[in-house]
């Protein structure tokens, strides 16, 4: 689960990563308030939304003066606010997070995430932080440098400076991101930019944290974050139907049971060189017609070129049920992309019989693999 920038910088400045003055706020009077504890007479007013790109969009405004900061806040407050990464529907603004505004003298990207391959932390690193972060990383790949967390502080300090993150001030700061990394079970801290203000200090001043809804047992203080996030958009309406699932900006639609399937065929996907159009993990309590609104979304994500289904049925979701729900979300929409198909587990001879009786227009695979070369191969127009 994605947290708002203020909640993530909440997170984080518990550990000790220096953070700029902020509060966050759902109302202009209430933004103007705040700006009046902060020091230092200019501000940021920062709609609070999950989806990555809010700079680009509009959604990141400077002001002067606390009136200004309610004004932004007005602007910002209510609106539906369309990144990259929110699609067509956009975000629906429902608080901003006014901060001081700090002069910065170099921005650099870092992020801490799971090695696909080991499952170990790795650091991602970048000479180029900033709003077109995501651009430049997309143009040239080395533009973003990795680094082995389990090597140690001497290697990591040695890393960091190679990269123009020099001293023990932002040593220390990636240590403590590290820490809450681990102690919190994050999928993702992201922190873009990490900035060195005019004065030498060093500021997270964006901040991205992802939490694994899965070890939230271990974690009754994140309940609360849990409860409070809004779901919005196809989000919010896979949520009512018993699937969950986060919009990714790939044009691959994925029909999954399982979280843990879920993430193996997002990055099966990227392995092969394809692009996600979204995490799905169907929960057990999904029934067909459930299903069928989740694979509905997809349908209806004008970017989605194919969707790789790709199921083990056993215990409560059974290859049958989802293959009655894909079948049922064809019958109903006018787009028909293709189907590249996976079926194991329980079921999923009939499951297979089910989509040729439709004619729901697949491709079938024994293996995970060839499903999804199949897929990114249609993707990209050369399947």
């Amino acid at each position: 689960m994605l947290l708002a920038e203020h909640q993530s910088k909440e997170l984080i400045a518990q550990y000790g990563v220096p953070i700029p003055e902020g509060y966050v706020a759902d109302s202009a009077a209430a933004a103007k308030e705040k700006a009046l504890n902060i020091d230092g007479g200019r501000y940021v007013v920062k709609a609070q939304i999950t989806a990555g790109g809010r700079g680009l969009a509009g959604g990141v405004k400077f002001a002067a003066t606390p009136s200004a900061v309610a004004q932004e806040a007005k602007r910002l407050l209510g609106i539906k606010l369309v990144t990259e990464q929110t699609g067509s529907d956009g975000e629906t603004v429902e608080a901003v997070y006014v901060e001081a505004a700090r002069n910065i003298a170099e921005h650099f990207f870092i992020a801490i995430v799971l090695d696909p391959l080991t499952g170990a932390p790795l650091l991602l690193a970048s000479q180029e932080g900033g709003i077109a972060f995501e651009e430049r990383a997309r143009m040239d790949a080395d533009t973003v440098k990795s680094f082995k967390l389990t090597e140690g502080d001497e290697a990591l300090g040695k890393f960091l400076s190679d990269l123009g993150i020099k001293g023990a001030k932002s040593l220390d700061a990636v240590t403590a991101a590290y820490r809450a990394f681990l102690d919190h079970d994050m999928l993702l801290l992201e922190i873009n930019p990490f900035a060195r203000t005019a004065s030498g200090e060093w500021l997270a001043v964006d901040a991205k944290v992802a939490l694994d809804r899965n070890a939230l047992f271990r974690h009754p203080e994140h309940e609360s974050l849990f409860s409070a996030r809004a779901l919005t958009g196809i989000e919010a309406e896979a949520a009512r139907s018993d699937i969950n699932l986060v919009k990714l900006d790939g044009d691959i639609g994925v029909v999954v049971n399982g979280a843990g399937l879920g993430l193996a065929t997002n990055d099966m996907l990227v392995d092969a060189g394809g692009r996600p159009a979204n995490f799905m993990d169907i929960r057990t309590t999904a029934k067909s017609f459930d299903i069928a609104r989740g694979v509905e979304l997809l349908l209806n994500d004008q970017k989605v070129r194919v969707i790789l289904l790709n199921v083990h049925g056993g215990g409560m979701t059974t290859c049958d049920t989802v293959a009655e729900g894909v079948a049922f979300a064809y019958s109903r929409n006018s787009r028909k992309v293709p189907v590249a198909v996976r079926l194991a587990g329980q079921n999923a001879e009939w499951g297979l019989r089910i989509l040729k009786d439709r004619r729901v227009p697949i491709e079938v695979f024994s293996d995970m693999t060839g499903a999804v070369i199949h897929a990114v191969n249609l993707a990209k127009g050369s399947g």
